[in-house]
């Protein structure tokens, strides 16, 4: 079994910083692209951030130069700093992760979620 654990969020204020980990857990073979989902209330969940195995990156353009996807393949982890948050930035996140299973099984796998709360 696999299991993501999301960890970091809290309250913060405007222009503050946080810093997200994820980690994944079980019978892994190997992981793919890793990612960072939000979703505020009454909103669709929205990607903000990805990372591929070979380390490229993607964000939203509501937080580019803002906030920065990085992964340890080492400890299965990936990684959201994020900086200047603002209060439109508050959601829970969610981490997202595509494994490889020992048994070879390809799944994408979600974690339960953070709450981050920006206030201005």
């Amino acid at each position: 079994q696999v299991q993501l654990v999301e960890s970091g969020g809290g309250l913060v204020q405007a222009g503050g910083s946080l810093r997200l980990s994820c980690a994944a857990s079980g019978s892994i073979f190997s992981i793919n692209a890793m990612g960072w989902y939000r979703q505020a209330p009454g909103k669709q969940r929205e990607l903000v951030a990805f990372i591929t195995g070979g380390g490229s990156t993607n964000y939203a353009d509501s937080v580019k130069g803002r906030f920065t996807i990085s992964r340890d393949n080492a400890k299965n982890t990936v990684y959201l700093q994020m900086n200047s948050l603002k209060p439109e930035d508050t959601a829970v996140y969610h981490c997202n992760a595509r494994i490889t299973s020992s048994s070879y099984y390809i799944a994408d796998y979600w974690g339960q979620g953070t709450q981050v709360t920006v206030s201005s």
